[in-house]
């Protein structure tokens, strides 16, 4: 089965993020960039896929950073085959759908069988990359996945609902699966193991045009600003129930 992960890099949010001049986004060049949490969820699933029904996995990312690189040898050194970058003038970035359109171009000369990728990712939230990628591709999308069985032709998912709810589908393939979380955690790849594949690993790279600017532009951007600190009550279970129930008759929140 060909498989294909794509990935891409996100802010580091334990860092303190700075907004750029004109305060119409963030100080790129003051950011230090990972691999989107969720992407390491569908990498690992596509990892276990292929040792359960064999074949290669290809992990893929536009390279809107610059450092793209470190992530796919991440990705190498935790199971897959083949490393591929879109790259071009992504001065700014590129938006969500910008970047479906340009993986969506690339996929074609890759033909897999299973395309992964992460539900969603921590700098947008929009949970639009895979649904928007099989868009492109015309292709089934399943998402909020949380395990994918391989078979003759087709996939076995487990999609979560809200409530804890679970649901069975069974895709045709070729497909586009949304990963919320692997069926076990995402394996350790070893800082040593990192740089070995980069100094060998050969990685392709694919030149693309981002293209015009999509969705809605924005005008400007604030830090959050503190109002206050919590007040921490401290005693017993029953006094601080009291001081509860105080402050709930205070607001005028209490029915009577």
């Amino acid at each position: 089965m060909n498989i294909v992960v794509a990935i891409k890099q996100v802010p580091n949010l334990t860092d303190e993020l700075e907004l750029n001049a004109d305060a119409t986004g963030l100080d790129l060049a003051a950011l230090t960039y990972v691999l989107n949490e969720f992407d390491e969820q569908a990498l690992e699933e596509a990892a276990l896929t292929k040792e359960t029904a064999g074949g290669s996995v290809t992990v893929i990312g536009v390279d809107t950073t610059g450092e793209l690189d470190s992530a796919l040898h991440t990705a190498l050194a935790k199971g897959a085959d083949k490393a591929v970058k879109i790259t071009g003038d992504f001065d700014g970035g590129a938006d969500s759908r910008t970047q479906a359109r340009l993986l969506a171009g690339a996929l074609s000369a890759l033909a897999p069988d299973l395309v992964l990728t992460g539900v969603q990712a921590a700098d947008d939230r929009a949970g639009q990359i895979g649904p928007m990628l099989a868009a492109h591709l015309g292709w089934p999308y399943v998402g909020v996945v949380t395990s994918v069985l391989a078979g003759a032709g087709q996939v076995k998912v487990h999609k979560e609902y809200a409530g804890g709810l679970l649901a069975e589908f069974e895709v045709a393939l070729p497909a586009v699966i949304g990963v919320q979380a692997a069926h076990q955690p995402p394996r350790y790849a070893p800082v040593s193991r990192i740089r070995q594949i980069a100094k060998t690993a050969q990685i392709e790279a694919v030149a693309a045009e981002a293209g015009g600017p999509a969705g809605s532009p924005v005008r400007r951007m604030f830090k959050p600003e503190a109002a206050g600190h919590a007040e921490m009550w401290d005693g017993g279970p029953d006094e601080v129930a009291e001081k509860i129930a105080g402050l709930i008759a205070e607001r005028g929140l209490a029915k009577s």
